[in-house]
């Protein structure tokens, strides 16, 4: 166990721990995943590689697809599967791996959707950035030697003229890809008092946009580097939104994000 608990303030949703062996890295991998099939085993399988530089924690919102059978995860070299109980949707995996993280003394966190679309052999550049001091990393197909393949017409553009301009305007700083959820974050960003992650207000896709607009309003050090996007040529897009109505709960939540109001209301909350 790490030497510093999770505060009593803290809030994450319930979840349950299959752990296939303790900690080895001073980082580790975040996987989140629901009910992605054949992805999520592709996904690891191609992972394997890096599980000795950076433990991997699948962070599970509930499958029920038979995806992530122990035996197999564990022939992948994964650390520990941790499966959510509790309410809440992207956001609450988030809470409570990055709460199990903190708790287990990792110095620093990288985030990767569970969909297979992002190329896992940027990894090692995140790890890198952790290394050079970096708080709050993020992945982007946009910038110099990143790669967007088969983006969908709309998604393209509402990165490029929507998304990513409303949230560089409230964190003060330009970031190109606001939507890549392949990031990384150092623990001393994250248990920074004026930060506090871990609340309940993070449900659904609040806390990627919010830490992205806390680290940079806040001085701490932030840096874009390359990854590669992939979608199916043809097919179903792998993806959690959909419908005019996933993304106007997007657009809400890109509203209330760059407008301050995941900000803690304290002024001098306690220090975790």
């Amino acid at each position: 166990m790490a030497d510093l608990p999770p505060s009593p303030s803290w809030q994450y949703p319930a979840f349950d721990v299959v752990e296939f062996f303790p900690r080895k890295t001073r980082y580790c991998v975040c996987v989140f995943v629901l009910n992605e099939g054949e992805r999520i085993q592709r996904q690891l399988a191609a992972m394997k590689p890096y599980a000795a530089f950076g433990d991997i924690l699948v962070a599970d919102g509930g499958s029920r697809d038979g995806s992530l059978e122990p035996g197999f995860v564990r022939e992948q070299g994964v650390r520990a599967i941790l499966t959510k109980t509790g309410p809440g949707k992207l956001s609450a995996q988030m809470r409570m791996a990055m709460a199990f993280a903190m708790k287990e003394g990792y110095e620093g966190v990288v985030v990767i959707d569970g969909n297979n679309k992002d190329g896992v052999e940027a990894i090692p550049s995140f790890f890198e950035a952790l290394n050079q001091g970096i708080d709050h990393v993020q992945g982007s197909r946009y910038v110099k030697g990143g790669r967007a393949i088969n983006t969908p017409f709309a998604r393209h553009w509402g990165v490029l003229i929507l998304h990513a301009p409303v949230i560089s305007l409230a964190a003060g700083r330009r970031y190109t890809d606001t939507t890549n959820g392949f990031r990384a974050y150092s623990r001393r960003f994250l248990l920074d008092p004026r930060v506090r992650p871990f609340r309940d207000v993070f449900v659904g896709y609040e806390l990627h946009y919010y830490l992205a607009i806390r680290a940079a309003r806040l001085k701490f050090k932030v840096k874009e580097i390359p990854v590669s996007r992939a979608y199916p040529k043809s097919g179903k897009t792998p993806t959690k939104i959909s419908g005019w109505r996933g993304n106007l709960m997007v657009l809400r939540t890109l509203r209330d994000a760059a407008l301050g109001k995941y900000n803690p209301t304290d002024d001098h909350p306690s220090s975790p």
